[in-house]
C-alpha cells in the first residue's frame, strides 16, 4: 500500500480510541499466542501498546473468544486454558484432551466447540463451569471448525489436508449429533460460515485454491484460485478475508461471490487470521516472524507489531 493509504487508514482505525471504548464498554485488546514463551500477549488496538504478559502452560497455539472468555489450545500438551478476557489472567485448566487444535463460540457464548484431533472428536466446554461436558466422535483428526449463523450446526475439517469435513448439529450443543461427512473438491484446511448465512467457504491445504459451498446442499458452487496453502478464511460483513502464510498475503474478497477486492503483503508465516471488535479491525499474527499484523475492515495494512518469537493465532477481547 502507498504512503498515503496507510495514513488514512491508520487515522480512520485510531481515531477516537475513548469513543470506542465508551461504545464497547472496556478497551478492546488483542490477545495472541507467544508459543515459545509460554505467555500470551495483551495488546490495546487502539494504541497499539502491550498491556500485560499472560502467563500459560507451554506451547499456546490456537486461542478464541468464547462469550468473554479466551480459550486457548495447548496442542502438544493435551491441555486447554480458559483466560478470563475482562480481567487479563488464566481462570482455570482443562486437561480432559489428547491434541486439542481449534475452537468455535456456541452463539451465546456460554459454549465452546474444541476440535480435538487426537481423540478424533468435537469436545464440547461450559467455559461458565470450566468444565468439559460432552464429547462427539467424528472419524477423523478434526482440526479447524465454523459454526454457522443460526447456531445450529457445525462443519469439522477432518484433518490439514482434509479429505473429508464433518458436519455436525448442535441445535442441543449438551448433545450434538454427527449427520455425515462430505466430499470437498479438494484436501481441505479451514472453513467458514459467512455472516449472510448463503454460503460457506472452504479453503484448500495441499494446492492454490478455495471454495464456495451452498450450505442448503453442502456442495461446491464456485471454485477459486488462491494463494499458496494452506489458506485461512474469516469475515466482517460482506467481506471475506483469506490469508496464505506461506505468500505473505492478506486478501480482501466479497464473501457472497468470492471476487478480490484487495491485497495487503503481511509478514511470511501469517496464517491464521481473526475478526476484531465490530467488524473495525483484522488480526494475522505470524508464526515466523512473531509479529501482529492489524489491518482495517477493508482490508487495509494500518499496525505491524513485533509481539513475540512465534505467534500462531490472536483473538479479541474487551477489557473493563
Amino acid at each position: 500500500m502507498n504512503r498515503r493509504e496507510f495514513v488514512v487508514a491508520a487515522t480512520a482505525l485510531a481515531i477516537a480510541p475513548e469513543a470506542f471504548a465508551r461504545r464497547l464498554g472496556g478497551t478492546p485488546v488483542a490477545l495472541v499466542t507467544a508459543d515459545l514463551e509460554s505467555h500470551v500477549v495483551a495488546v490495546d488496538l487502539c494504541t497499539g501498546k502491550r498491556l500485560r504478559h499472560i502467563p500459560t502452560m507451554s506451547g499456546p497455539r490456537s486461542i478464541e473468544r468464547v462469550g468473554t472468555t479466551a480459550v486457548v489450545a495447548h496442542t502438544a500438551h493435551g491441555a486447554v486454558s480458559l483466560i478470563d478476557g475482562t480481567k487479563l489472567r488464566v481462570r482455570k485448566v482443562l486437561r480432559d484432551f489428547r491434541e486439542p487444535r481449534y475452537t468455535t463460540s456456541s452463539l451465546d457464548g456460554r459454549y465452546a466447540f474444541v476440535t480435538d484431533s487426537g481423540l478424533q472428536a468435537v469436545v464440547v466446554v461450559d467455559v461458565v463451569r470450566g468444565r468439559v461436558v460432552r464429547r462427539l466422535d467424528i472419524g477423523g483428526p478434526a482440526r479447524h471448525i465454523s459454526i454457522d449463523r443460526a447456531g445450529s450446526r457445525l462443519w469439522a475439517a477432518l484433518g490439514t489436508k482434509a479429505p473429508r469435513i464433518a458436519v455436525v448439529d448442535i441445535l442441543d450443543e449438551l448433545r450434538p449429533r454427527l449427520l455425515g461427512t462430505i466430499k470437498p473438491p479438494f484436501l481441505a484446511h479451514d472453513v467458514g460460515f459467512a455472516p449472510s448465512g448463503d454460503v460457506i467457504w472452504v479453503t484448500s491445504g495441499a494446492q492454490r485454491e478455495l471454495a464456495l459451498f451452498d450450505p442448503r446442499t453442502a456442495r461446491a458452487v464456485k471454485r477459486y484460485r488462491a494463494g499458496a496453502p494452506p489458506q485461512h478464511v474469516t469475515f466482517s460483513g460482506r467481506l471475506a478475508f483469506v490469508t496464505s502464510g506461506d505468500d505473505g498475503t492478506l486478501r480482501t474478497h466479497n464473501a457472497a461471490d468470492g471476487r478480490v477486492l484487495r491485497t495487503a503483503r503481511v509478514p511470511l508465516g501469517s496464517y491464521n487470521v481473526q475478526e476484531g471488535w465490530e467488524g473495525q479491525a483484522i488480526l494475522t499474527p505470524s508464526l515466523s516472524s512473531g509479529t501482529l499484523c492489524v489491518a482495517d475492515r477493508q482490508g487495509r495494512l494500518v499496525r505491524r507489531l513485533d509481539v513475540a518469537r512465534s505467534s500462531h493465532d490472536a483473538c479479541f477481547v474487551v477489557v473493563a
